[in-house]
């Protein structure tokens, strides 16, 4: 069985990633001569072929996009060991909760107060973060616990606990035609030939297809808006950040979406679990 260590798994992500080996030696401080030797070295001992080269570039074989996978989850549960193994040096420390800059703004509101209103549970710090990053922060070691949302996060390796149920709007600017309708459906935004849709990046970092605008961050995505270049579909909740140049439309068949706390399952403790026990009772308590 091939040994693979946290080095040459570096290497190959920083490779995967830019798919150019001089851009990945810069980025990584190294000469670029050593780095390939180290790639070649590594699909020898695999005993696979994990790049396409050629004159117009480098590709990734279905096989590399396998390792860069599972490469991307190790280097995560490494760092994740050495920040966990530091922290719990130090019980009195912030339990750390990541959550997507402006959703679930009125839980994480009601959650923090009731938290801080409780003298044995640990006190919190709040990591705001962009869509998606979530799972990374949890992975790494970054975050304890995080308000996640499913479907559209990734949710696998983690135990959690289902905190609200809720539908979805569209964010559309105050000037356009849709912005003047008391309901819509995902077919009356989907096709908009003058208002696209907002492309979030995938899991595996790429984008959708499609004539909309690639975004990344949420800044990005409201000016967008505002200036009339797209729209977007989300949870009612994540209004908390619409501009004055936004509207907001239900969207009536769009799928619901459920915001939960999240956390590793193998990082279990009983921190943890007194602030997912305070996020249950806060559900529980809520009028139906």
């Amino acid at each position: 069985m091939a040994d693979l260590e946290t080095r040459e798994l570096r290497y190959f992500v920083a490779v995967a990633e830019e798919l150019h080996f001089g851009r990945a030696a810069t980025r990584l401080g190294i000469a670029q001569p050593p780095l390939s030797r180290a790639i070649r070295q590594l699909e020898q001992r695999l005993g696979v072929r994990l790049l396409d080269r050629d004159r117009r570039g480098v590709a990734l074989t279905e096989a590399g996009t396998v390792l860069l996978r599972e490469a991307r989850t190790a280097l995560d549960a490494v760092e994740a060991a050495a920040l966990r193994t530091r922290r719990a040096a130090d019980p009195g420390r912030p339990l750390v909760l990541a959550t997507k800059a402006g959703a679930s703004h009125e839980l994480l509101r009601r959650l923090l107060g009731t938290l801080a209103d409780d003298p044995e549970t640990a006190p919190v710090e709040v990591l705001l973060c962009e869509v998606g990053e979530q799972a990374h922060l949890l992975r790494s070691g970054r975050a304890d616990v995080a308000l996640m949302h499913r479907p559209v996060d990734d949710l696998v390796g983690f135990d959690s606990e289902d905190l609200h149920v809720e539908g979805q709007v569209a964010i559309v600017p105050a000037g356009h035609r849709l912005a003047a309708s008391d309901r819509l459906t995902m077919a009356d935004v989907r096709d908009v030939p003058d208002l696209p849709m907002a492309r979030w990046p995938l899991l595996d970092g790429t984008y959708p297809d499609g004539p909309g605008p690639e975004v990344h961050t949420q800044s990005q995505l409201a000016q967008l808006v505002a200036l009339g270049r797209t729209l977007l579909v989300i949870p009612a909740s994540s209004r908390a950040w619409q501009w004055p140049e936004h509207v907001a439309v239900p969207v009536t068949d769009a799928p619901d979406i459920t915001t939960v706390i999240a956390w590793p399952r193998t990082a279990a403790s009983t921190r943890i679990a007194s602030v997912v026990a305070s996020a249950a009772r806060l559900r529980d308590a809520a009028p139906e």
